[in-house]
């Protein structure tokens, strides 16, 4: 078979395909997943995370880009402590520009199901990873009075980030809740 002759074989087929794909029947309106069942939210006694979250089918869900602190003194270079603060400050700082993404997309807190955390060596700790720095920040957010509600997470330790004096970098994904 030539190569003119394949291109032509190939446009007749992918014609038929088109022919045979428009002839299918069509429904007049879309079936919308009825959202009777709730997002269940798998406990861990005694531990501020959960095992896991069960989001039933219909739900939609809304991802955050990684959140960093707020630049605290823009004069500072990076690298000086001075420009991001400490881990606590980053964390809570993430943790707000998250609650104010949510915002905007009609969501709140109450509606994460899962964070994924990067924690870097803070230079205001003796060069060492600060997860109590974060889970003080997440304990503002989750698992307490305002907010009952906790999440499932992934916390991991790492070399850095993208901009010296970054330590923390937040992620998270939220339900859609059910009307």
């Amino acid at each position: 078979m030539t190569r003119t002759e394949a291109i032509k074989f190939f446009l007749v087929c992918l014609l038929a395909i088109s022919i045979y794909s428009c002839s299918a029947p069509v429904k007049d309106t879309i079936d919308e997943p009825a959202k009777t069942e709730k997002i269940i939210r798998h406990d861990r006694a005694n531990s501020p995370i959960l095992k896991g979250v069960s989001v039933p089918a219909g739900y939609s869900y809304f991802f955050t880009s990684g959140q960093v602190g707020n630049v605290l003194d823009t004069t500072a270079a990076y690298g000086d402590p001075a420009r991001y603060g400490d881990t606590y400050t980053q964390a809570a700082g993430a943790l707000g520009k998250i609650e104010t993404v949510l915002g905007e997309a009609g969501l709140t807190m109450k509606d994460v199901v899962f964070l994924r955390v990067f924690v870097a060596p803070d230079t205001n700790n003796e060069n060492k990873l600060d997860f109590d720095g974060f889970f003080k920040a997440y304990g503002e957010y989750f698992n307490n009075e305002e907010n009952p509600d906790k999440v499932a997470r992934t916390t991991l330790g790492v070399a850095s980030l993208v901009r010296e004096g970054m330590f923390i970098e937040i992620e998270a994904v939220a339900a859609y809740p059910s009307n």
